[in-house]
């Protein structure tokens, strides 16, 4: 069976859980305010790291790793209590999403490991199948109701050149979001790249209060300056454990035993083949 025949199928599931990622997340976004987003979406690294000891098998987080997600999580919860107002339309579809999020995280880290393609290749699969599926939930939700209504309420004018800018710039910066997203996928832990999200989002929030005279109070700030120490002391965690590792098998590896060195060559050439196709 060749590559093209196979790579689609074995992605399309992530591509389906990658839209399903997107749909519950701008749901969200249309039932409640910035603020509850972002303390759901500050959920997943402690989600993330648990499915990530249980389905691949990862190591368990050590105990500061630990607690610089108790300390993510603590700081997200303090700047929504500032001021949050939440519904029972809007605690489903956050639940919708804080399980989706989860599942993705952990799911395309897994694809990404193992499937074999490069970076531009992932990006590819991921949004065409996804692009595919977007005219199915269109129909099945009723939104392609709004956009004919949309349409037959502008008449001839619904060509709009300020709106045309904009759409294709948000398509420009989805394709480059996609593209450093698998490459970041691939050069660290699905924790790792969750935290990233999460302190990215809370860096937004800092810009948009510096922009805007809507903005937290002071307690608000204080639990958001929280969350990005929490995001700088998880990264220091991963990055000591990893250079710890590495000074306890390195003294073993510079003497690798005789049935490991044929292993390992094939192991080599095996991707060295893989990477050609």
């Amino acid at each position: 069976m060749t590559p093209s025949s196979w790579k689609p199928q074995r992605i399309a599931p992530a591509a389906l859980v990658f839209y399903l990622a997107i749909f519950t997340n701008t749901n969200l976004l249309c039932h409640a305010n910035v603020d509850t987003f972002i303390v759901f979406r500050s959920l997943t690294p402690l989600l993330v790291a648990i499915a990530d000891t249980i389905f691949r098998k990862q190591p368990c987080p050590s105990k500061f790793t630990f607690l610089s997600l108790v300390v993510i999580l603590g700081g997200a919860v303090g700047y929504v209590m500032t001021d949050s107002a939440f519904s029972l339309t809007a605690y489903s579809w956050a639940l919708a999403y804080l399980v989706t999020i989860t599942t993705e995280m952990v799911y395309i880290k897994q694809i990404v490991t193992n499937l074999g393609l490069n970076t531009w290749g992932f990006v590819l699969y991921n949004n065409l199948l996804s692009l595919m599926l977007a005219p199915i939930f269109w129909f099945v939700t009723g939104e392609h109701k709004l956009v004919f209504a949309a349409i037959e309420s502008r008449g001839d004018g619904w060509f709009q050149l300020d709106a045309f800018v904009a759409v294709a710039l948000s398509c420009v910066f989805g394709l480059l979001i996609s593209f450093f997203g698998f490459a970041a996928r691939k050069a660290v832990s699905a924790t790792a790249f969750t935290v990233t999200g999460v302190v990215n989002k809370f860096l937004t929030v800092a810009i948009n209060v510096m922009i805007w005279d809507k903005h937290a109070t002071g307690f608000g700030l204080v639990c958001l300056l929280f969350t990005i120490v929490g995001g700088i002391l998880y990264q220091q965690s991963v990055t000591t454990k990893g250079i710890s590792a590495g000074q306890q098998h390195g003294p073993v590896s510079e003497q690798p035993k005789e049935g490991n060195d044929s292993k390992e060559l094939d192991e080599e050439k095996q991707g060295l083949v893989a990477s050609a196709k």
